[in-house]
């Protein structure tokens, strides 16, 4: 399903729908997903230019200018773009792994970011508007995340299709992303979002508003090595009863995971915990090359979420993985299928760069 592909003038998409990926495909004003964030920036109109840092940051939804890695945008049809982008050397969250390779959710979070910057600047969505991730994957070669002395400078080919829309705003697409540094590929993937007005938005949670203003208890953490942290500040797994089960744990002040208030779970948080628990499930670094994750409700900041891990053996195929799912209330709200390549150096200890 997740293929890695070369670059070409006009970007392929898919057709086939994927059925069973994606909850919920009725009203765009009525999710059930989970939201990528809502912004509280008000209910501006973006329009094509004034792209400055500032209203880059408003944009892609970030409020600290280090958390930002799109640079511009180039629009070339209605529906294909070219956003220009830059990964850090090194990041106080999305630290190299292992010193050698840089962290593959970067591509998650770019891929997010991406997203949210086309829509709001090329498909009219306002500002304020609420987004709602249905599903996300990328397939990446590691030999072309090794980290090296050249910059990090990214492009990444955006091509959007089933394209609905809710007024003169956007209700829903899917969408293909190819990334690329220097005429190589280093990953591709897409998925699925959908937007919803404020006034929807808050109509269907205003009732989570008041989580925002009561603290919520932070979990002890597991060992810090044992998820390939080197800080308990970015540790977002709690011991659990069972073997490979622990409680999602969040820290409402972390500055990347919780950047701006947030009435649920973000999904990068999602992303973390099940990258934490594959780690911990195979007891050895783990670098995430390929990754399928979807979105399938809300998860409750205030509501006890368990983590489950089942570890995946290579099917000559694709290499060895981790399937991971988080359930709260007794429903899976997420799950995500991480793979690593098998020739990833197992079992060191120093598996976060000391610069995390």
């Amino acid at each position: 399903m997740v293929q890695l592909t070369s670059r070409s003038a006009s970007m392929s998409v898919e057709s086939v729908e994927h059925v069973g990926h994606f909850a919920g495909a009725g009203r765009a004003d009525a999710p059930s997903g989970v939201p990528a964030e809502a912004s509280s920036a008000g209910g501006e109109e973006p329009g094509p230019g004034g792209r400055s840092p500032d209203r880059l940051r408003q944009l892609v939804h970030r409020t600290d200018p280090q958390d930002v890695f799109p640079t511009g945008l180039t629009r070339l049809t209605d529906t294909q773009f070219s956003v220009s982008a830059n990964w850090p050397r090194s990041h106080r969250f999305f630290a190299p792994v292992g010193g050698r390779h840089q962290d593959p959710l970067l591509i998650a979070e770019t891929m997010r970011q991406t997203t949210m910057l086309v829509s709001h600047d090329q498909f009219g969505v306002p500002v304020g508007d609420a987004f709602v991730m249905w599903e996300l994957r990328y397939t990446a070669a590691s030999e072309r995340l090794e980290l090296g002395d050249d910059p990090w400078d990214i492009t990444v080919d955006v091509s959007c299709s089933r394209i609905r829309r809710r007024g003169r705003s956007l209700g829903s697409m899917h969408l293909e992303l190819l990334l690329h540094r220097r005429g190589t590929v280093l990953a591709s993937g897409g998925g699925r979002i959908s937007c919803s007005s404020a006034g929807a938005y808050q109509r269907l949670r205003g009732h989570r508003g008041a989580v925002l203003d009561n603290p919520i208890p932070l979990l002890p953490a597991v060992a810090p090595r044992t998820v390939g942290r080197t800080s308990e500040e970015d540790v977002v797994l709690s011991p659990g009863t069972e073997p490979d089960t622990w409680l999602l744990r969040m820290d409402t002040r972390h500055p990347t995971l919780f950047g701006r208030p947030n009435d649920h779970v973000p999904g990068i948080a999602l992303l973390e915990a099940a990258r934490q628990a594959a780690h911990a499930a195979t007891g050895s670094a783990f670098l995430p090359t390929a990754l399928q994750a979807d979105f399938l409700q809300y998860v409750e900041l205030d509501r006890p979420c368990r983590i489950e891990a089942t570890s995946l053996p290579a099917d000559g195929v694709s290499p060895a993985g981790v399937f991971v799912r988080a359930v709260q209330d007794g429903k899976p709200a997420f799950t995500c299928t991480l793979r690593s390549p098998d020739s990833y150096p197992a079992g060191s200890g120093d598996v976060r760069s000391e610069l995390a």
